[in-house]
Order: structure tokens, then C-alpha cells, then sequence
């Protein structure tokens, strides 16, 4: 059972975690293939991997396609820390409603000692 003082402690490191965090995106990245119909082939072939940006504003997907390897890899940790972010509220999340009901748990124990020392009190006049 975690005491008061270790949730309070996990709390703070979350909130440094989510401090460090300094740049994040919403969104997926998708690799993206196009058929193209080359001369002299009934078929068309396939062209890429060309990889694609997208998030949702709203009711639209708006994307963004990453041409350059840096803006790719800039994607990625983006991305990555957007998901990382969002772990660490509904950590932030679980140990709070935790850290809450160990808090409300503390007045009832002391009630119950109160009541305990009362009692006894009359029992010994």
C-alpha cells in the first residue's frame, strides 16, 4: 500500500516528466503508397513509401506530407511524446483519485480513535 507521502512524491514526478516534454503533436503518421501507370504497362505500379502527417481538427483530417528525413524523425518524437504526455495524465489521473481516498481515509481513523479514547474514558470514572 503506497502512503501518502510516496503518492504525493509520484505526483511531482509526473508534473517534472510532463515539464520536460518540450515540443509534441497530435496525431499519426502513415506511410502512403500511389499507383502510378508507367509507359508501356497495363498495370500501374506502386510508388513510396511517402509518409504523411494527419490529426483531426474539428470534423476535417487535415495532413501534412513529411518530405525531408528530418521532418520525419521530428514527427516521430513528436508524436511519441504526445502519447507519452497523455500516459503520464492518466497516471497523474489514478494517483490523485488515489493520494483523495488515502486523504479521506486519514479523518475516519482518527474519529474512530476518538471514539475509542471517549468510550474508555467513561468506562474508567
Amino acid at each position: 500500500m503506497d502512503s501518502i507521502q510516496q503518492l504525493e512524491a509520484r505526483r511531482n514526478g509526473i508534473l517534472e516528466e510532463m515539464r520536460s516534454i518540450r515540443s509534441l503533436k497530435r496525431g499519426t503518421i502513415n506511410e502512403q503508397y500511389l499507383k502510378v501507370r508507367l509507359q508501356g504497362n497495363k498495370e500501374p505500379a506502386l510508388r513510396g513509401p511517402y509518409y504523411v502527417f494527419s490529426r483531426r481538427e474539428g470534423e476535417k483530417t487535415v495532413s501534412q506530407r513529411l518530405t525531408a528525413s528530418g521532418e520525419l524523425e521530428q514527427a516521430r518524437r513528436d508524436v511519441g511524446a504526445y502519447k507519452k504526455f497523455w500516459a503520464l495524465c492518466r497516471e497523474f489521473e489514478q494517483v490523485t483519485t488515489r493520494l483523495g481516498e488515502l486523504e479521506r481515509q486519514v479523518p475516519e481513523l482518527e474519529q474512530e480513535k476518538k471514539r475509542l479514547r471517549s468510550s474508555s474514558s467513561k468506562i474508567a470514572r
